[in-house]
């Protein structure tokens, strides 16, 4: 039984851990076990905290309710969250030996949960990429093609729930940093709507980007570590998307991953970037699509295609607002010489942005947040690619030239910053294994707040297609 716990859901390995079939402790092991086997070729995890996990997992088992949503369930702390006693890299040489004296907010929420970190999971510099390669640690590689890189921001979240090192992971999502991720590691990928999750609300970043979310193998592990990222309330998390019983083995799921229900999707190519940049959907991005609105029909949802309406407003004030955000980074002097080229290419370029013109973009977005939100008001969801390619090899990203490098990353991932904008939710669902056994997705956008909605989409189609049966060639 021990030797294959990486091999249950999560929901499962909560119900053993309820019943005490295993305790936290031995989860806590195996996992650590998991990472020691894995985590030198996928380089998933920066810091690894084996003694403080096994420390954690008694103090659960002594102390935290058995009914928190996460109790004893094992999770890593994305490396730009502060974790008090943990080194917190942030991805960048400047950061180097830095050892917070308190955690923030979400790392808080996770502990109230009753979950247990293991450690640190890769992110670029300071999350600014949507590709995980630093310069201060090994890339991190999707478990399906060592070759190839895991995307970003939340690419060692993602590469650790792929090859089972983890059960599932939290992220954070600026302009698609769970969902590209997710997409190049076959995972599913959440980014909740703007202020469901209070401590990675996206109100405190700028424009109201970077919200947190879940990365999980199943669409119901996703809604129970949802629970548990939530916000507390008098003292405890309430279940909102997961209701589990422990005396089912299945797990007794809410209407939200039942998968019950029928809805009207639009399907859609269009993207925000496509006056700036030439967009060209790999075959295998068009397969995944039409796979996934082939399995929609036959469950009896609607589907119409749609289109967005060009806006040459959104390049550049997005543009505008991923310079301004780097601009903020604490680098003066001779320290920017310690960024990576991109980086302090990033810095330089925001710290020259004048507040009129940092205004005119913040307005330009949110007119094209209300615009974005009104043309896809129709529909129940929206269906788009969830990437135009396949995951990208290793080094692939132009490193030195700074427009070049965010014109890659547009053609990559034209499909999610757009949401990030608008505040909505989406998920992205690994629908499809390429000839080459690569992982390719879809990604279904939702209404404000329509979280469940695409939970229960996202469970239909999960069913029929069975990628949780997948395994990776590093498993």
């Amino acid at each position: 039984m021990v030797e294959d716990l990486h091999e249950l859901t999560a929901l499962q390995q909560w119900n053993l851990l309820q019943r005490g079939t295993i305790s936290p402790r031995e989860l806590v092991d195996h996992y650590l076990g998991r990472i020691d086997a894995l985590n030198p070729q996928l380089g998933a995890f920066v810091t690894v905290t084996p003694e403080r996990a096994r420390e954690r997992a008694a103090e659960v088992e002594a102390s935290v309710p058995h009914s928190a949503p996460l109790w004893g369930l094992p999770v890593g702390d994305k490396d730009l969250w502060r974790r008090a006693g943990v080194p917190a890299g942030f991805g960048s040489r400047l950061l180097a030996g830095y050892v917070p004296d308190e955690s923030d907010e979400i790392v808080h929420d996770l502990d109230a949960a009753g979950a247990v970190s293991l450690g640190k999971t890769g992110a670029p510099e300071f999350g600014l990429p949507s590709y995980t390669e630093t310069l201060v640690a090994p890339p991190v590689r999707t478990p399906w093609n060592l070759e190839l890189g895991a995307g970003g921001s939340s690419g060692g979240a993602a590469a650790a729930v792929a090859s089972g090192m983890l059960p599932f992971a939290p992220g954070s999502d600026g302009g698609g940093s769970i969902r590209i991720p997710a997409a190049a590691c076959g995972v599913v990928g959440l980014k909740p709507s703007r202020g469901r999750v209070p401590s990675g609300s996206g109100l405190e970043s700028l424009g109201g980007l970077v919200v947190d979310g879940p990365i999980a193998r199943t669409v119901e592990d996703a809604a129970l570590l949802l629970d548990g990222m939530m916000a507390r309330r008098n003292g405890r998390i309430e279940h909102r998307f997961a209701v589990v019983a422990p005396e089912d083995d299945t797990a007794f799921l809410g209407h939200a991953v039942r998968g019950e229900g029928r809805y009207q999707l639009g399907v859609m190519t269009t993207s925000a970037w496509d006056l700036d940049y030439e967009i060209a959907l790999d075959p295998d991005a068009v397969a995944a699509l039409d796979r996934a609105v082939e399995e929609f029909v036959a469950l009896g949802h609607g589907i119409e295609q749609t289109a967005l309406r060009p806006d040459a407003g959104y390049a550049p004030a997005f543009t505008t607002l991923w310079k301004a955000g780097a601009a903020r980074i604490p680098a003066d002097g001779e320290a920017l010489d310690l960024l990576e080229p991109l980086t302090r290419w990033l810095v330089e370029q925001g710290r020259a942005i004048g507040a009129r013109e940092l205004g005119a973009a913040l307005a330009a977005l949110a007119a094209y947040e209300r615009s974005f939100i009104r043309q896809l008001s129709s529909f129940d969801a929206v269906l788009t690619p969830a990437v135009a390619m396949t995951p990208r090899p290793i080094g692939w990203y132009d490193t030195e030239d700074g427009e070049r490098n965010f014109a890659q990353q547009v053609q990559y991932t034209p499909y999610t910053s757009m949401v990030n904008v608008s505040g909505l939710p989406a998920i992205t669902l690994p629908v499809l294994q390429t000839s080459d056994g690569l992982p390719m997705g879809v990604q279904l956008i939702g209404r404000p707040g329509g979280e469940a909605v695409l939970l229960a989409l996202g469970a239909q189609l999960q069913r029929r297609l069975r990628w949780q049966d997948r395994r990776p060639p590093v498993w």
